[in-house]
């Protein structure tokens, strides 16, 4: 198997400015960034999908849902774990954090809408059926929230395949958290 450098801003190359910043944001540097600074293009991609998310009319909640959904699906260890503690920082209602965890419904109507419109993105790779966006639209959401959440889909296709081909070590913060898709 192919052995992937976990980088330190030291050893990040062109990447170094990109740790820089991840170290002030986070207070360390994640190691899903720490190996994406292999190609300073993934990482810098990553951080500008991040961002262009977060500008988006979702709330934190909702953008977790598409961002966990996407998560448990691909079987990404790293980022369920990961996105559990920020959920968790986020003050995300412990109720939605299990579902997603575990794949069940969530209580309230609208954002099990959402978690089952982010399903279906996933699934059928970006061919959902009508009656999905209809089901979507009708839970209160708007046509700029089935564009978005490919947006949110991209931006997990990119920490998921990076963490699946890399195999990146779960950092200790978020480690209380670990998860594994037999869980």
């Amino acid at each position: 198997m192919t052995d992937f450098t976990v980088h330190t801003i030291e050893t990040a190359g062109e990447s170094k400015p990109l740790l820089e910043d991840s170290q002030k944001a986070y207070g360390f540097v994640p190691n899903l960034h720490a190996v994406m600074a292999e190609s300073p293009a993934l990482l810098e991609a990553y951080k500008t999908i991040n961002e262009i998310f977060g500008k988006t009319k979702l709330s934190e909640t909702e953008r977790q849902i598409i961002a966990m959904t996407n998560n448990r699906l691909n079987g990404c260890t790293y980022c369920m774990a990961a996105h559990t503690s920020i959920m968790q920082g986020a003050k995300v209602p412990e109720d939605v954090i299990t579902a997603l965890r575990e794949g069940t419904p969530i209580a309230d109507p609208k954002l099990e809408a959402l978690r089952v419109y982010a399903e279906k993105v996933n699934v059928s790779r970006g061919w959902p059926e009508e009656s999905d966006i209809e089901a979507l639209l009708a839970a209160g959401y708007t046509k700029q929230t089935v564009f978005d959440v490919i947006v949110g889909t991209a931006y997990k296709v990119l920490s998921n395949y990076t963490n699946h081909i890399a195999q990146t070590p779960l950092d200790k913060p978020f480690a209380k958290n670990e998860w594994s898709p037999e869980a």
